[in-house]
């Protein structure tokens, strides 16, 4: 398997019921191939770069997944087709991804986000000690102390 990341900008007048279906038609896409979505990230509502569709906003979103080329395809055919989406670019980000590998790293990563936070007293930290500037000298201070001397 490969992993991939997916721009997409959508039209930014949509609003969050109309914007839904669009995520919903890649996440259905994703598991009709069997492939992982790592992360569906939404950005917002950004300013373009240029205007596209005579607009000068968009509403971005991220999407990370492993998966083949022929997924590629079809969520590019997809955004081609569909009159919500404005522009999307896709990037492979490793030719070689493990995704049981992933898998694991996924759901370690859940499991770390819904343990409670623990007491800034609780935790330790394994931080050199750093020397306070105030009672170093620096390499001027000497310098100006040696010359003094003289």
């Amino acid at each position: 398997m490969r992993r991939y990341e997916t721009f997409i900008i959508i039209d930014p007048d949509l609003s969050d019921e109309e914007r839904s279906p669009v995520f919903e038609k890649v996440k259905d896409l994703i598991q009709q191939e069997e492939c992982l979505l790592i992360m569906l990230d939404e950005w917002g509502d950004r300013r373009l770069a240029y205007e596209i569709k005579k607009k000068s906003r968009g509403y971005y979103v991220r999407l990370d997944y492993c998966g083949t080329g022929k997924l590629v395809e079809e969520i590019e055919r997809f955004s081609r087709i569909d009159d919500r989406v404005m522009k999307y670019m896709t990037v492979l980000l490793d030719k070689h991804a493990d995704m049981e590998l992933l898998k694991e790293e996924i759901a370690k990563a859940e499991i770390k986000e819904s343990e409670p936070d623990q007491n800034k007293s609780d935790i330790e930290l394994d931080a050199p000690d750093i020397p306070d500037i105030n009672d170093s000298e620096t390499a001027e201070d000497k310098t100006i102390k040696t010359t003094e001397s003289e």
